[in-house]
Formats: C-alpha cells, structure tokens, sequence
C-alpha cells in the first residue's frame, strides 16, 4: 500500500455530505413545525443516514486505494466523516438558536416540561427545578450530547463497516 490516495479528501467530502444531509432534516422538521415534538422518525432517519454517508466513504476510500483498505483506516474514515458531520450540524443548531429562532431554549425547555409531566410522572416543583437546571447547561448538554451519541453511533458504524470492508494485498481478489 505505497501509492495510497490521502483518506483527507474522503473524510472531509463526505463529512460535508453527512453534515448537509443532517440540515436538510433539522430544517425540514422546523419549516413542518415540528421542531420541539417529541417523534423518532427524524431521529431513525438521521442515524440512517450517519451510517450511508459512513459506508459510502469507507467504501470510496477502499476504491480510491486500489481496492485495499485496513481496519485502522476504515475506521479512520468513518469517525472522520463523523466529526465533520457533527460540527455542521452544531454550527447549524448554533446558527439557528442566534439568528433563526432566538427562543429556541425557551421553547425547548418548554415543550420538556410536558415530557417530564407526562412521561415520568414529575411534580410541578421538580419539573421547576429541573428546568432551571436545564437553563443553565442548555447548549452544553445540547451540543455535547449530540456529539457523544453521532461520535458513538459512528464509531460503532465505522468498526463494523471496517471489519466488512476490509481487504489487504494478502487477502486475494
């Protein structure tokens, strides 16, 4: 594996891909109203697509290299693609809560405290002091906690897609 095409052009192309891909979603739900639902349809959708554009990048750099790729780089490529998708769609949801939607805590925290109410039985003053703690650590847990679980969903994405994909000099054609 001398001649080897650099994994920068991949990682960073289909980063870019992922990182629209994810907009387009936060954006459709938003121009539908459906923004601060509680739905899983857009969450399956979007790990669907992490795992595509994860594929399709390890796949293109297996192409790019002759047909050879190790586990290492597989998964190189994958986490990659992954950290430049992820700081999109931060820069995104950033951009968004400045600009386009300067309510969005509020209205996030808000349509929370239904959640809490409903779903695990909160009295009012928990559900309070729950919201005040959210005030506080809104973006940092927004923005850590979508890069924790896109970092994990794709590194679990890129170690298997590695083991599938893998094929060095010695494996045969």
């Amino acid at each position: 594996m001398e001649n080897q095409a650099s994994s920068k052009n991949v990682i960073l192309n289909y980063g870019v891909y992922l990182g629209v891909a994810s907009v387009l979603i936060a954006v459709v739900k938003y121009a539908m109203g459906a923004l601060y639902e509680q739905e899983f349809i857009s969450g399956i959708l979007g790990v669907l697509i992490l795992i595509v554009f994860i594929v399709l990048a390890i796949k293109k750099f297996r192409l790019d290299n002759m047909n050879l790729i190790s586990f290492g780089q597989a998964v190189k490529v994958g986490i990659g693609t992954t950290v430049i998708g992820t700081l999109i769609i931060i820069v995104y949801y950033l951009l968004f809560s400045m600009a386009i939607e300067p309510d969005f805590k509020t209205l996030s925290i808000e349509a929370q405290k239904a959640v809490w109410a409903d779903s695990f039985g909160m009295t009012p003053s928990q559900i309070e002091e729950a919201a005040k703690s959210s005030q506080d650590y809104f973006y940092l847990s927004l923005f850590g906690g979508i890069f924790i679980v896109n970092l994990f969903l794709g590194g679990i994405t890129s170690l298997i897609a590695g083991a599938v994909m893998k094929r060095s000099e010695e494996d045969g054609y």
